[in-house]
Formats: structure tokens, sequence, C-alpha cells
């Protein structure tokens, strides 16, 4: 039981130690074809991938990985200069087929477990919510998960991520390379910069990912920004 929700072990082969503390939980989507699928390959020795945590489309909790262990399933990433994503992290897999094996909205009962997996993870490791980050916006040049379908609003509405700004929005007028300044500051690797800004809309306005900075977009970030991001209830 992890504080009162129902946990079924999967032990994983994959880890290692840890070398930072946890300031971090990292969401993704399983991207296979099943559950199932999705499980045998991250406690498979030869691919050399794992979580912490995976969520079955039924509810269901999987521990593969003890928190205490550098589970792997960053990859090459970076959020707001740490580069060992791994180290400093919780991965937590969502079953989902992923946009390469029909993308679809995460379920009811995937949410309603999630919720409050990451808010006991978060309480106990004290992690902003700045520091709840999907895939892509960890590796938005490789990655695309948890996707667009992803239900932010569901985890911001309790103070467990940062929700998109809806107040007051004011255009700072930043030109291109201003705003990618801004978008660097706020935790992005932004090496590739239309990689980066897809990555922001993926997360902030997902209505619309065309890896175009617009006027949105650095009312957006100016707003995410600020010390206290306007949109909080």
């Amino acid at each position: 039981m992890l504080s009162g929700l129902p946990i079924d072990e999967a032990p994983s082969p994959n880890f290692d130690a840890r070398l930072l503390p946890v300031t971090m939980i990292v969401l993704h989507y399983t991207g296979m074809e099943s559950g199932a699928a999705a499980v045998a390959r991250l406690r498979d020795p030869e691919a050399k991938v794992s979580a912490h945590y995976l969520v079955e489309e039924d509810g269901s909790i999987l521990r593969m990985v003890d928190e205490d262990k550098r589970a792997w399933h960053a990859g090459r990433s970076h959020w707001r200069g740490i580069k060992d994503v791994n180290s400093a992290s919780i991965g937590i897999e969502i079953v989902n087929p992923g946009h390469e094996f029909g993308y679809r909205p995460f379920t009811d009962a995937q949410m309603s477990s999630l919720i409050p997996l990451v808010a006991d993870i978060k309480d106990r490791h004290q992690i902003t919510r700045g520091n709840v980050v999907g895939h892509s916006d960890i590796a938005p040049a490789r990655k695309q998960d948890p996707g667009e379908l992803f239900n932010w609003h569901a985890l911001a509405r309790l103070r467990l991520a940062l929700p998109r700004p809806t107040k007051n929005l004011v255009d700072p007028g930043w030109p291109d390379a201003g705003f990618m300044l801004a978008l660097e500051r706020f935790g992005y690797d932004v090496s590739d910069a239309t990689a980066a800004v897809t990555a922001f809309q993926r997360r902030f306005r997902p209505e619309m990912i065309d890896g175009e900075i617009d006027m949105e977009c650095r009312c957006l970030l100016l707003a995410l920004l600020l010390p206290k991001p306007q949109g909080d209830d």
C-alpha cells in the first residue's frame, strides 16, 4: 500500500544507484500496443528501460523499481539545469498506445489512480509543481509523451502541476530570441528551438501545436514565469 493505494509488485532489474535527491516527477505514456507488452519490455534486462510505477488502463498500479533506486526512464534529457534526470526523478509510465499505435485519451480509472499517486510522491519528496513534468518537457527533440491528450488540468486544479495560465495575460513583446531565453529560464532545453516550442505548446496549449512562437505563447510563458502563475485557483 502507498498512502492507501493498492500497489502490485512487478519488479524490474533495470535500475542502479541514485546520484541526486528526488526533485522531479516525470510522466510518460508507454507507447506500445498493449499494457502487457509495455510491462514485459520494462522488465526485460536487454531493453535497459524501466520506471518506478506503471498505471494500467483499469487504474491498477504496478511498482517496478523502488523509489530509492534510479530507474531508467528519462534517457537523454534536461530540465532546469539537471542533465541526469533519472537520478533526480520518479518515473511513472501510463499505459497508452501513444502516437505510433493509436493515441487516445487516458482513462478515468488511470487518472483516478494517478492523481493520488502523484500527490503522495510529491508530498513525501517535497517536489514543486514546476518539477512535475512530461517526458516531452525534458526531451523535446525526442519525445511527445504523455502528449496533448493528457489531462494536466486534473493535476493542476489540485496543485499537483502548474496550471495553464488563464488570467490577465499580457504580451511582453519579446523577439523570438527573447522568447527562447525565457523558455530556457523556465526549464526547457532550447538547443532545438522548434522542438522546445512544440513541447511547450503540447503542455500548455495543446489545441494548437505548430512549433511557431506567437503572441499567445509569449503571454503564457510570461505568466508562468511570474512568482504565482496566473491561472492558479
